[in-house]
């Protein structure tokens, strides 16, 4: 491989890696800040990307869509879609803690994911969505759009770190970790938890899909084997673990080591014998596992743990 196929391969690694980890900070305010134990992932990055998918392709006379609207409202749409969705889907479960609620949200996404299968009137069925366009596509070569992407996505990533971390450390995020710490605490206090934690579901939801409709715009293809289990949220949930739940640039982090394992043991594979070639992916996973073992060993709170400051006024220090 020559310098700008390694180049290339760099900017296609900071593209899904940063994705992801936009995810991963939705993922967060949920369950590293809030206590939200929301295993429904894949629904949220689903949503984002059909959103814009439909929205932004050309007229398309198999399914509904093709309004050929701009990438830029795609996006937007595609968040405000996914937080519709969070919704609807807290509306009846919020009031469910823990086990009861992963349950539940892991139903109700696989319920999602259903109806994005069966329903091709609405999103193409099995076969998906394809051409679905590029922002500033005409700038550049397509040999080097992979750069303008780029770009795009670490700008994403950046604002979204920016204004999720100013509103973490306001008032608002500090009520939301008093949720997590002690629900029962923070009710007697006057907090109304089932509003907090509707709005921490509905936040992380919009950022998750987002990063969907990121996802959607760069792959240019998507289909509901697109957003399997395990790269629509398990992958998402051993990202958050491995950097560190409740501290931000602890999930960028993770998002970027776990992804960085992932592709790295594809070019293991190539090594292996031809008898195992075919379970090349299963292996894959079994590194990540292995990998989420270590952590949870070694370092429970992740590379980076959480940071709790107390009372900075009388000079306390971070413990």
């Amino acid at each position: 491989m020559d310098l700008s196929g390694i180049l290339s391969y760099i900017a296609f690694f900071v593209i899904t890696a940063g994705i992801y980890a936009i995810a991963t900070i939705g993922l967060n305010i949920q369950w590293g800040y809030t206590g939200l134990f929301n295993v429904g992932l894949a629904a949220s990055f689903a949503i984002g990307a059909y959103t814009s998918a439909i929205l932004t392709t050309q007229p398309a006379p198999n399914y509904f869509g093709g309004f050929a609207a701009p990438i830029f409202i795609g996006w937007f749409c595609g968040a405000i879609m996914a937080g519709i969705a969070a919704v609807l889907v807290g509306l009846p479960t919020l009031r469910l803690t823990g086990d009861y609620l992963a349950i539940v949200t892991l139903a109700i996404a696989a319920t999602i994911m259903l109806v994005i299968r069966n329903e091709a009137w609405l999103t193409n069925g099995v076969w998906g969505i394809r051409d679905i366009p590029q922002p500033l596509q005409t700038l550049v070569a397509p040999s080097n759009y992979v750069w303008i992407y780029m770009i795009i996505v670490v700008s994403f990533l950046i604002g979204v770190y920016l204004l999720i971390e100013k509103c973490l450390r306001s008032p608002w995020g500090r009520t939301l970790k008093s949720i997590r710490d002690d629900e029962i605490a923070a009710s007697a206090i006057g907090k109304n938890v089932f509003s907090y934690k509707m709005q921490s579901l509905i936040l992380g939801s919009m950022i998750i899909g987002l990063a969907g409709a990121l996802y959607a715009h760069f792959v240019r293809y998507i289909s509901p084997d697109t957003f399997n289990p395990i790269m629509g949220t398990f992958i998402v949930w051993i990202m958050l673990t491995v950097g560190g739940k409740g501290n931000n640039f602890g999930a960028i982090l993770g998002a970027f080591v776990v992804w960085a394992i992932w592709v790295g043991t594809e070019f293991i594979t190539v090594f292996l014998p031809s008898a195992l070639t075919t379970r090349a992916g299963f292996i894959r996973v079994i590194f990540i596992s292995l990998l989420l073992e270590l952590v949870l060993l070694k370092r429970p709170q992740g590379m980076i743990g959480e940071k709790r400051a107390v009372s900075k006024c009388r000079g306390a220090h971070l413990v």
